[in-house]
């Protein structure tokens, strides 16, 4: 590896197309983009633990060991991946903080439903990365017109980038779910006695008004508006 590479956190100079001082010897037969190209094919195929430098490896027909000329890790080919699936960030047009953040809140939520094992991937601390870098960047250029400090500011992006993963989770989970709806008529046969007998008053009008379910409705919509409350209230607050 180059003297630019050390000490820097895995895939962090690849990713910024600082590559390896080549070896003398032959030409390598791989690229970095082909088998970062193949982890996501395989990300969106099987799945995120079919990422590896040993599925990859077999798929491109090399041996794992070869990988190392390449990547010096499964941490550095995670970080190479996330970044390339997610991609660039939209352009979240002129219409306003509020209509700009609740833009970035749908594009996330469209990639995590486009790939939702990107929701696996492990959290190693803030952006530092091309692509999500740019994702942080668009959100932030929207917040400043806002008049709140670049603290609070990126504090708004953690708590947008919070509540998008918190929503991903919960769908992708629904969505998986093989459970039996809790709508369904032999559980409300076996729930709503047990909720009138019980101390679930609350509960019990959520259900018989099926306000009380397993889907979601207008959450997100519910949920979002909240927060934006939250940031506008700040912001009148700084006024």
């Amino acid at each position: 590896m180059s003297d630019q590479r050390t000490d820097l956190p895995p895939g962090l100079a690849l990713s910024w197309g600082v590559l390896p001082v080549q070896r003398r010897g032959p030409k390598p037969a791989l690229s970095v983009a082909r088998i970062v190209a193949t982890g996501i094919e395989f990300g969106d195929t099987q799945g995120f633990e079919a990422i590896s430098l040993q599925k990859i490896a077999a798929r491109l027909g090399v041996t794992t060991n070869a990988m190392y000329r390449y990547l010096s890790s499964k941490d550095e080919l995670l970080v190479l991946v996330q970044d390339a699936a997610f991609g660039p960030a939209p352009d979240l047009g002129r219409g306003g903080w509020r209509a700009g953040a609740t833009a970035w809140v749908n594009a996330q939520l469209a990639r995590y439903a486009e790939r939702p094992w990107l929701l696996e991937m492990p959290i190693r601390g803030a952006p530092v990365t091309p692509n999500l870098l740019s994702w942080a960047e668009v959100l932030l250029q929207v917040l400043d017109e806002t008049g709140l400090s670049m603290h609070d500011n990126l504090g708004c992006v953690v708590l947008l980038d919070g509540y998008v993963r918190s929503y991903a989770n919960l769908a992708r989970q629904l969505t998986a779910s093989e459970q039996v709806p809790v709508q369904a008529q032999h559980v409300g046969a076996f729930l709503v006695p047990r909720l009138a007998e019980g101390n679930y008053p609350m509960l019990l009008k959520l259900y018989t008004h099926q306000e009380y379910e397993d889907e979601l409705d207008d959450d997100l919509e519910f949920g979002l508006a909240r927060v934006l409350d939250g940031i506008q209230a700040l912001i009148d607050a700084k006024v």
